[in-house]
């Protein structure tokens, strides 16, 4: 998408500054970064005790950006982020426009009234339908004029594809706000991927070991990496390395970008993947 005319005319200052947004029921996240020497500006996450309904959602999304005065400024390039079930992946060669509600209807309940989009996860064949929050989505255009928007999982996807070396089956699993993201990759090839809402340990691994049974999985082999809102001394960790005997946390590449005062627990890496 281009921008608007407002902001064709950007000071010295704004541009060179990014600005990165992930959308959840569960929580938002955010940052802005230096694209001239790569470092994080200013970032910020907040969790939700409950889900909240969009216009909830849209009201902390205000008060997030009124806080560290992400209105007053200007960017060269705005990205927002769904992070939520609402979507399913096509092969590209199947991939029928006109029918982007059909695929999405069997993983979801689809209202005639929601607006669908799509993500074309290049170099893989895949399409991503999915709903995004149509209402976050107006507030950041009228905010910043037309922007880029993906989900989170086109994003976090091709992360995991571009990254992976290793030769044996890996099973990837990003949790947070309360939503596990599974991705089964053998070597560059996608075995599957699926997002679960979770709330106890018990949650997370029955869905881990059903995603296992089903593909058929070797628990003594497979290659288990978990990242994200886990940590070595969780229940979740602890969980998960009685069932598996290969289990890590997994480090993203975060090389692109100078983390400076900001760790990898405290800034929600899929944000900066999106740049």
């Amino acid at each position: 998408m281009t921008e608007k005319k407002k902001n064709n005319t950007l000071d010295s200052t704004s541009n060179y500054k990014k600005l990165s947004i992930q959308i959840s029921l569960n929580g938002l996240s955010f940052c802005v970064v230096d694209t001239l020497d790569n470092s994080i500006i200013v970032s910020d996450q907040k969790t939700f005790d409950e889900e909240l309904n969009p216009i909830e959602l849209e009201k902390e999304l205000v008060t997030m950006f009124t806080e560290h005065k992400i209105t007053e400024q200007e960017f060269s390039e705005v990205i927002g982020i769904h992070r939520n079930t609402l979507f399913c992946f096509v092969p590209k060669p199947l991939f029928i426009e006109d029918e982007a509600k059909n695929y999405l209807k069997y993983n979801t309940k689809v209202l005639a009234t929601d607006l669908l989009a799509q993500d074309e996860i290049t170099n893989y064949d895949i399409i991503n339908v999915y709903v995004p929050l149509v209402n976050i989505n107006n507030y950041i255009y009228d905010l910043f004029g037309e922007f880029t928007y993906k989900h989170s999982s086109s994003i976090l996807i091709t992360s995991l594809l571009n990254a992976n070396t290793n030769n044996d089956i890996t099973c990837y699993i990003y949790a947070s706000e309360k939503q596990m993201d599974i991705t089964v990759l053998d070597k560059k090839k996608l075995l599957l991927f699926n997002s679960f809402e979770y709330t106890t340990t018990e949650d997370f691994l029955y869905y881990l070991l059903f995603t296992c049974e089903q593909l058929k999985l070797n628990n003594e082999t497979l290659l288990l990496r978990l990242f994200g809102e886990i940590e070595e001394d969780s229940d979740i960790y602890k969980g998960s390395y009685k069932h598996f005997k290969n289990v890590s946390i997994y480090a993203p590449d975060s090389s692109t970008f100078q983390l400076g005062d900001y760790t990898k627990k405290n800034i929600d890496l899929t944000i900066l993947n999106a740049l």
